[in-house]
């Protein structure tokens, strides 16, 4: 069973910088399109970037630009890297499948991005 596990997060001023890790020990994340979402304070989950099995990538307009979203197959690993990041960008951060079921068992604890001066 897939279980995620993100890291990475932390308190950075605006305009900075922060580079999220999305691993699974016991599943093969290569077989799937994979995602970061994000939920902000008061606000519903929301998709940030995804990555398909061959590298493809979008992102959401609010982001494009300062983020990317990577992936290292042979580190059954996700990344996220954050640049440039806003107040706005405050965020618990989750990974997941691009076709992620909404089930709570199916995600991660996240980590929690908080962008303030």
């Amino acid at each position: 069973q897939v279980q995620f596990v993100e890291s990475g997060g932390g308190l950075v001023q605006p305009g900075g910088s922060l580079r999220l890790s999305c691993a699974d020990s016991g599943s093969d994340l290569g077989i799937y399109a994979m995602a970061w979402y994000r939920q902000g304070p008061g606000k519903q989950r929301e998709l940030v970037a995804t990555i398909t099995i061959g590298g493809y990538t979008t992102y959401a307009d609010s982001v494009k630009g300062r983020f990317t979203i990577s992936r290292d197959n042979a580190k059954n690993t996700v990344y996220l890297q954050m640049n440039r990041l806003e107040p706005e960008d405050t965020a618990v951060y989750y990974c997941n499948t691009v076709h992620a079921n909404s089930d709570p068992r199916y995600w991660g604890k996240g980590t929690l991005v908080t962008v303030s001066s």
